[in-house]
């Protein structure tokens, strides 16, 4: 493992790996043991896209394992004003022992990776969120206990979290069942990986995704860059909601899992939120420990 790039790119047993070495992380971290695990260490994080739990979850984790994590808007590099990417690698790998990135083109991260000499981690792009699925399967083994057996269906827009949800599910041993309108669905190439290599299911039809469900996933229907497209999806994502009706026809332990934000009353009702607040911020907690582990194993 030199980079994450994308969760495709990472074996099972790295997976694994990942996830156990969070789990140790964040007993260290809920019991007051503080060790140095990257001392001396310096991150750079950029950021063409805003966000509140990539940017503080990382910069805490570098500072809880000793480091020392640089924050680099676009508005700060020179990457904003048209240098080119295999530059800007070169260059900070001579200051820096890893970058992570958050942007909008995937080929930016694998082009980073590709003329830079440290690791990259994708911290998001419109392609894939490997972080964040990172988080969430930590999230699943602590509520499920394994992930033998179990169906995640997902609701709304095909988008990266879809993606990359869809690939750590296949890989896990879950099934994976989306529920999207046509014209929103996963990326082609990753949906044929799945079908090849799991049980998948794409449908128009939400109970059909959500039909005895142990993990339920949405996202908001228009994501960071897609604002202009906000009303076109309000109507086309209408009926693709997290709400009591749709869960009906799941398992009754279902747990309900959401990347955040969240729209209230548009991909998730209040109640249903409210009720499963718990799972949702131990999620996002979990970005913090699943990161760390993914700054361990590519940095020490």
């Amino acid at each position: 493992m030199k980079h994450l790039l994308k969760l495709s790119d990472l074996s099972r047993e790295e997976i694994l790996s990942i996830l156990n070495l969070a789990d140790q992380l964040k007993f260290e971290r809920n019991n007051g043991i503080q060790k140095d695990y990257l001392k001396g260490k310096k991150l750079g994080l950029i950021f063409q896209k805003a966000s509140t739990r990539t940017r503080v979850s990382f910069e805490v984790g570098m500072y809880e394992l000793g480091g020392y994590p640089l924050f680099l808007s676009s508005n700060d590099l020179q990457i904003g004003r048209g240098e080119p990417v295999q530059d800007t690698a070169r260059v900070l790998s001579r200051y820096l022992d890893g970058i992570m990135i958050r942007t909008f083109a995937q080929k930016e991260v694998e082009d980073l990776a590709k003329y830079g000499s440290i690791p990259i981690i994708n911290g998001l792009t419109d392609y894939a969120h490997p972080c964040q699925v990172l988080a969430d399967l930590m999230t699943i083994r602590e509520y499920k206990g394994s992930f033998k057996g179990l169906k995640m269906a997902f609701v709304g827009d095909g988008n990266n979290m879809a993606n990359s949800l869809m690939v750590g599910a296949i890989k896990m041993g879950m099934s994976f069942a989306i529920a999207c309108p046509n014209g929103y669905e996963p990326d082609a190439e990753l949906m044929k990986w799945a079908k090849e290599n799991g049980d998948l299911t794409i449908t128009t039809n939400v109970k059909e995704a959500l039909k005895d469900a142990d993990v339920v996933y949405t996202d908001v229907w228009a994501s960071m860059g897609q604002e202009g497209e906000k009303q076109k999806r309000e109507l086309a994502f209408a009926s693709y909601q997290v709400n009591k009706e749709n869960l009906s026809v799941s398992k009754q332990d279902v747990m309900i899992m959401h990347c955040l934000p969240a729209h209230r009353g548009e991909e998730i009702t209040a109640d249903v939120f409210e009720e499963h607040a718990n799972e949702i911020f131990d999620e996002a907690e979990n970005r913090l420990h699943a990161q760390k582990a993914v700054l361990i194993k590519l940095l020490k």
